[in-house]
């Protein structure tokens, strides 16, 4: 008698035990045995995050929804670095990867202990929801702080690094499986993104939208994906079949599963009126490849298959990807087989990850300005630290957080970091968002008095952040009246410091123009307050670099949702911005010599070899961001004014000289057509490799060296390789 002849029946092995126990047997077998051993109902409600149990067949329950963005989130401590955005400014995909495997540590043991304790609700399984690979478009998103900026080619190398630091590298198990998120052309407006469709041409859609998400699946190996709430050319992302079938499955072989963002599938028919019943949104979603529903609304699915919507065939191969998840998680095998089983709960939150998150906060710190003031004396007699931020334990975190076991505030490092001869005072002076000044006398009687004020402004996770938590900003100033504080602070004729936290880039005009010294620190963890003061009192020399453009006002951008790329982000901005993407300056100097391309002249095709000597030319060692980037000089269609297309981060004593290699590839030569083809065309090119930008420079960051080199032949088709 078969699973099929009888779904209460098992199909045992030699060994007297189900198949789908055996971990001797193949993968597919053992997925196939389980499944069908199910009977509808039990199928179905296996599609829910929330999966009951079933005990008959030994199935425990699993809730499939946790978070790990910058550490693993809403389960308690553990370690917290800094947000995506402020990993993405550290340009060290390297540092990306051990700071994901780290929080995949922590999340393995969280897990393991929970289940220990027999709790396996939301928040302690292995399926991470993270990362989030959308493009940073507008500064005006809320989300934009759990993205990795505004350029496809960092999104791409940063989002595989994380990618690969969760999932792990044994050959049977993974320690998490991770889930890049909005897939796709997703970045608000939030309020609007239950009924929003976002229009895109085949050019912008392949050329900027699409590549992290492609990155992340074929090199990154991600075995989950989750669809975003909005419509893409008209159909919702979650029931998309041009996006999930077409593109996801077909084009680039993806295996893994699906997920819909949490109540998606309800707006079909809630809002974005596709379909008209519950029934028809589910069997939308399933069959164009939605396996898994954050909420409930696939307990409907038995209806659709009762009523002829869904092949209970189609609903299998669902359930199948689902829990070959599970399988290659190890959670139908013996601990003691699944190595990452043994990782101890004593990891979490332990010393050495506590020491990473410090060096990621260092190399996330990004000197945006500086006219001689910094580093601080340690030995300087007066100090006043003002500023909403300045003692605000949110403004290190960030959303979808973890909770840290111990923290340390800007205020709370200056002064340990100061000489105990050194006092320092300390107020607020204003709130981040109202219209009270009644601090503003305190704040100047205390720069008046001082011998530097460091004043401490930005925004928030609570005041930008997901619809319902923050949303989106309508204005990308200094909120309340944070300058108007920083104005009168700097009156006083004090020299002051500003450390901007924040999630997105904020216009800071006014201080560009009269401040001495500004630092973007962006929500920087649990130990952000540290890395601050190192890089203020030069125990740290910084070398973040801006993942997003700075501009002066919203007068340079286009509407908000208008989802076309003209004039937005460094690659196709024609206007000045306030700080360039890639900018970032140091306490030293770096000087570039010997541009080397292996040859003048490839054929379409081909790979090109590019070489340059780095020198710290300065007086105190540090780290060097080197920038490729590259212009396609006479392409036959409009293209990105330049594109990054190679960095490495690397360090330098003084008088110390490194060769930096790159390799630039088809794919990364090519031009997106008309059509969404990534086709390579001869004609010439121009690479550009400094510390920087090849124009927009905000100080002097480094030497940009230039030169050409011709592709001749046929105009080839090129593919993603790695």
């Amino acid at each position: 008698m078969s699973c099929q002849d009888d779904k209460n029946q098992c199909i045992s092995t030699s060994a007297g035990k189900p198949a789908y126990l055996n971990p001797d047997l193949p993968l597919d077998e053992r997925v196939e045995d389980l499944v069908s051993r199910m009977t509808l109902e039990e199928k179905v409600s296996q599609t829910l995050n929330g999966a009951p149990g079933i005990e008959r067949l030994g199935i425990p329950k699993y809730d499939w929804w946790n978070e790990c963005l910058h550490g693993v989130g809403r389960a308690g401590i553990a370690t917290v670095f800094p947000q995506a955005i402020g990993l993405a400014a550290t340009w060290n995909d390297d540092l990306i990867f051990e700071v994901a495997t780290a929080i995949s540590d922590e999340a393995r043991a969280k897990h393991h202990e929970f289940v220990r304790r027999g709790i396996r609700e939301i928040y302690t399984g292995l399926t991470m929801w993270s990362p989030n690979v959308n493009i940073f478009r507008d500064p005006r998103w809320g989300r934009g702080q759990e993205t990795y900026g505004e350029d496809p080619y960092l999104t791409s190398r940063v989002g595989v690094a994380f990618v690969k630091g969760l999932q792990g590298d044994d050959p049977q198990y993974f320690k998490v499986i991770s889930t890049p998120k909005h897939f796709a052309v997703h970045s608000g407006p939030e309020a609007d993104r239950h009924h929003f469709d976002a229009v895109v041409d085949e050019k912008d859609l392949w050329e900027t939208y699409l590549p992290a998400f492609e990155a992340a699946v074929k090199e990154g190996n991600a075995q989950a994906i989750m669809g975003a709430y909005n419509r893409t050319n008209g159909e919702p992302c979650c029931g998309s079949k041009t996006l999930l079938q077409d593109i996801l499955r077909e084009k680039w072989g993806f295996d893994g599963h699906v997920v819909s963002d949490c109540w998606a599938i309800g707006d079909f028919y809630k809002h974005h009126k596709i379909v008209d019943t519950p029934v028809e949104a589910v069997a939308m979603a399933l069959n164009n490849g939605c396996d898994l529903c954050c909420g409930s609304l696939y307990s409907f699915l038995v209806d659709a298959v009762k009523e002829g919507l869904v092949k209970e065939a189609t609903l299998d191969g669902a359930l199948k990807r689902l829990f070959k998840a599970r399988f290659q998680l190890g959670m139908f095998d013996p601990p003691e087989m699944v190595s990452y089983a043994q990782i101890p709960y004593e990891v979490n939150d332990c010393e050495a990850h506590r020491e990473l998150a410090l060096k990621t906060a260092r190399e996330s710190m990004v000197l945006l300005k500086n006219d001689g003031i910094l580093p601080l004396d340690k030995d300087i007699e007066k100090i006043a630290v003002i500023g909403p931020n300045s003692d605000n334990l949110e403004a290190l975190l960030g959303n979808y957080n973890g909770i840290p076991s111990r923290f340390t505030t800007p205020l709370e490092a200056i002064k340990s970091k100061v000489s105990p001869k050194a006092t320092v005072y300390h107020t607020d002076g204003c709130d981040i968002m109202g219209d009270s000044k009644r601090g503003f006398g305190a704040a100047v009687e205390l720069a008046s008095w001082a011998d530097v004020a460091i004043v401490v402004m930005g925004i928030t996770g609570r005041i930008e952040g997901e619809e319902g938590a923050g949303g989106d900003r309508e204005e990308i100033t200094l909120m309340g009246v944070q300058e108007d504080l920083l104005k009168a602070v700097h009156a006083t004729g004090t020299p002051v410091i500003l450390v901007l936290l924040s999630g997105s880039a904020v216009a800071i005009n006014w201080a560009e123009e009269n401040v001495p010294a500004i630092l973007a620190a962006w929500y920087p963890g649990q130990d952000g307050g540290t890395a601050i003061a190192d890089v203020l009192f030069g125990d740290y020399n910084p070398g973040g670099r801006l993942p997003v453009t700075f501009y002066k006002s919203l007068d340079q951008l286009p509407p908000f949702d208008d989802y076309r790329m003209g004039n937005r982000t460094y690659r196709y901005f024609k206007d000045e911005p306030l700080y360039p993407f890639g900018h970032g300056l140091s306490y030293t100097t770096f000087g570039y010599k010997d541009l080397r391309l292996a040859e003048s002249t490839i054929q379409a095709g081909e790979d090109i070899q590019v070489q340059v000597t780095v020198e710290n030319t300065g007086k105190c060692p540090g780290d060097e961001v080197v920038q490729l980037y590259l212009t396609d000089l006479e392409a036959s269609v409009p293209v990105p004014l330049r594109s990054l297309q190679g960095f490495q981060r690397i360090y330098l004593a003084p008088g110390e000289k490194k060769t930096v290699s790159f390799t630039l590839t088809p794919y990364q030569m090519a031009l997106v057509d008309y059509s969404g083809q990534r086709v390579v065309e001869p004609g010439k090119f121009l690479v550009a490799v400094g510390g920087k930008q090849p124009t927009g420079a905000n100080g002097p960051d480094g030497e940009v060296l230039t030169a050409e080199f011709t592709v001749e032949g046929e105009k080839v088709t090129a593919e993603y390789v790695y």
